[in-house]
């Protein structure tokens, strides 16, 4: 599968619940495509692990449409390797009889000595039982299941939930050290946003279970800049936020023309920075950056 290729692509998808009264996505579209790493990030509630569900196959939409692989979610599950955020495992099976019952329910696609890898750099026993694991190694032998299927496109439902910093940092380095060597697209949800920036190369932002934000990091980076100055005409700049900032105001906007550099003291947002404006301002127009759309022609697609 090369770059141009979508792992994952929506138009018009549209997911509810019969107890609740408003859908939980609504009429999103995006395109992600294959071999990139990309954080799903939106607050709770706003369709993240509904979407990830959607993508494994085990809900439907309502209306609209989701690919993934090229295909139906269905007709991909024996290529995808969801992992959900309650970490579902056998208590009563110790991890090596877990491995073995992945191995068993993969036999075209399972690799021992990635699954063993994981499992062993946390020094975990083969012979203990899943339900005397920490929360901590429970999520290691999940990642080891989805990892060991060897798949094309993996998703993650909130992965480094309750663990320390440094337990995060190292299955985090893990993960991202397999799906590098053998070109797995995935798709992994988190609310720490500024960890996210160091290991992903894509984004997809959802609020009020819309697309506010896809594309690549680097490009959604680019298409903002913030502007410092005592000024308040903004002229042809879109303003997604503006704040007081000293003496003067400082606006995140998405430049509409050239900046006068001498009126404008001009910076580049962090990722961290974006997403949060973005957020607290859910009027600000949504921007979907299509990456295999050459850099001249994006602007039309965005």
């Amino acid at each position: 599968m090369n770059e141009e290729t979508a792992a994952v692509e929506a138009s018009g998808l549209t997911v509810g619940y019969p107890w609740r009264r408003e859908p939980v996505l609504r009429d999103c579209a995006f395109r992600l495509p294959a071999g990139r790493i990309c954080a799903l990030v939106g607050p709770n509630g706003t369709g993240k692990s509904t979407l990830l569900a959607v993508a494994a196959g085990l809900l439907r939409p309502a209306e609209g449409e989701l690919r993934v692989l090229g295909t139906a979610p269905a007709a991909a599950r024996a290529r995808v390797a969801y992992v959900a955020q309650d970490k579902p495992l056998y208590p009563h099976l110790t991890v090596a009889a877990t491995l073995r019952l992945g191995a068993e329910l993969n036999p075209d696609r399972w690799h021992h000595e990635a699954a063993t890898r994981i499992v062993e750099a946390g020094g975990l026993s083969p012979k203990t039982r899943i339900r005397s694991l920490s929360g901590g190694q429970r999520t290691r032998v999940a990642l080891a299941l989805a990892l060991g299927k060897r798949p094309d496109l993996l998703l993650l439902d909130e992965p480094m939930s309750g663990l320390d910093p440094q337990a995060r940092h190292e299955l985090t380095g893990a993960l991202l050290a397999e799906a590098v060597e053998h070109g797995t697209t995935v798709v992994m949800s988190s609310h720490i946003v500024s960890e996210l920036e160091d290991s992903c190369d894509h984004l997809l932002l959802l609020g009020g279970g819309q697309v506010r934000l896809a594309g690549g990091i680097e490009e959604l980076l680019a298409a903002h800049c913030l502007l410092t100055g005592v000024g308040e005409d903004h002229g042809t700049h879109t303003v997604v936020e503006e704040r007081a900032s000293g003496r003067g105001r400082t606006a995140l906007v998405r430049p509409g023309g050239a900046i006068d550099g001498d009126r404008w003291l001009v910076e580049n947002p962090g990722l961290e920075e974006l997403v949060l404006a973005h957020l607290r301002n859910p009027g600000a127009p949504a921007l979907v950056i299509d990456s295999s759309v050459p850099t001249s022609r994006q602007e039309a697609t965005a």
